[in-house]
């Protein structure tokens, strides 16, 4: 029988809050390791993402010796390729070949949204990395939660520095062409636009663009600032055919939580120099965890965990939390599924903790690319605590609205 998305809530309100500090827990006596499934994109336009989700979490594992809360973890890794018909073959194997207890990712938003209907069928508890708003908004799943942020929760922030602080009166926006660009895009738009800023131009590229120069071409150059919206390598691509164009002299370049990642930022020189993004993670973060992690992470592969590799990261860290408050019994899945909600968890990017909705609340970093013993990173300037994914906006107005999408909100100043 399948739990409906009401009746779950309703269920987790009711169990109560725990913390994962509880010493000397008495495991569950289970002969059995946990299969654990992660779908990762580790071919195609988001390859460079999906190989660092896999790398972080099998170093988290390996730490661990494949061991949480007392039980041996299998771990079962399918790549989805960045293709929403493969990522739904590819759950269907870890969930019916392999019997996995839990699933880690998918990475992209539209492989997030082809298999959450079957996940949630299934009922299997699931830590996403995708960003798509509506799975943690008007159709929530009681057997999914978002451990990174959605598309645009990250972009408020941003919108609202770039106003007060930096003091941007009119921005273009270029993102990719799918729903995580959509959203971020439409995030972005309306803090700034509330703000008292004008969006004068938005710009879709297609996800596998192979040269920018045409859309580059297009960018009004009235503009304080263009806002870049992309993942994987494209951030790279497009920015390095603007400077090409010589604009970089001419519009500062903001951007969102992949635009510059750590994983893009060790194939870029001083172009990148400067340039202000946001996320809910640095590899600079000053936490005891994230101290631990990041040099370790960069010592065995050359190069600093950003977004993919945190998120995988931060996903074993509330997935052995919350093993460690039911006692490793996860068996029994509502009451796993109620302990990862209903409680809160010291990860590499800080404290982290659940909405209603199954959506982190916490802390966005602004970022700014400096260079540091040699390499380029995303030094953190400023804090925004305990960010939600309704900002500051009114939740049940919020919800009222449509999805972001490539044309809501409609901008209120486009320069034709």
């Amino acid at each position: 029988m399948t739990i409906s998305r009401r009746q779950f809530v309703s269920g987790v309100a009711g169990a109560g809050i725990a913390t994962m500090a509880s010493p000397n827990l008495a495991f569950a006596q289970n002969s059995g390791p946990i299969r654990v499934g992660l779908l990762a994109a580790k071919t195609g336009p988001l390859a460079s993402g999906g190989i660092d989700m896999e790398l972080a979490l099998t170093m988290f594992l390996k730490e661990r010796d494949y061991t949480l809360a007392g039980r041996k973890i299998d771990l079962i890794v399918a790549d989805t390729a960045g293709v929403p018909a493969t990522a739904r073959t590819k759950a269907q194997e870890l969930v019916e070949k392999n019997n996995v207890h839990c699933i880690i990712g998918p990475l992209a938003a539209f492989e997030a949204l082809a298999i959450i209907d079957y996940l949630t069928e299934k009922q299997v508890p699931t830590l996403g990395v995708s960003a798509a708003e509506d799975m943690t908004q008007r159709h929530p799943s009681p057997w999914y939660v978002r451990l990174t942020s959605t598309s645009a929760q990250c972009a408020y922030p941003l919108a609202d520095y770039s106003i007060k602080e930096l003091k941007y009166k009119k921005i273009v926006t270029i993102a990719d062409d799918f729903a995580y660009g959509h959203e971020m895009c439409a995030g972005f738009q309306r803090a700034f636009e509330d703000g008292g800023g004008k969006i004068i131009q938005k710009i879709f590229t297609p996800l596998a663009t192979p040269d920018y120069g045409s859309y580059v071409a297009q960018v009004k150059t009235d503009a304080d600032a263009i806002f870049l919206g992309t993942a994987g390598s494209n951030g790279f691509r497009f920015l390095r055919q603007f400077i090409e164009y010589g604009l970089k002299d001419k519009i500062a370049v903001i951007g969102g939580m992949t635009a510059l990642d750590e994983s893009v930022l060790r194939n870029m020189g001083d172009e990148a120099l400067g340039i202000i993004t946001t996320s809910w993670y640095s590899a600079e973060l000053d936490n005891p965890l994230n101290k631990a992690f990041a040099p370790s992470f960069r010592k065995q592969f050359k190069y600093d965990p950003g977004y993919y590799a945190g998120s995988t990261y931060v996903s074993g860290e509330v997935l052995e939390g919350a093993l460690k408050i039911v006692k490793a019994n996860v068996e029994d899945k509502k009451t796993f599924m109620a302990a990862i909600r209903g409680n809160q968890f010291d990860t590499v990017r800080g404290v982290v903790k659940f909405d209603e909705f199954g959506n982190v609340v916490g802390n966005v970093y602004i970022r700014k690319v400096t260079r540091t013993d040699g390499r380029l990173v995303n030094s953190v300037i400023k804090d925004y605590p305990d960010v939600s994914q309704f900002w500051t906006y009114n939740k049940t107005e919020f919800l009222k609205n449509p999805v972001y999408s490539r044309d809501y909100p409609p901008a209120k100043n486009l320069e034709l």
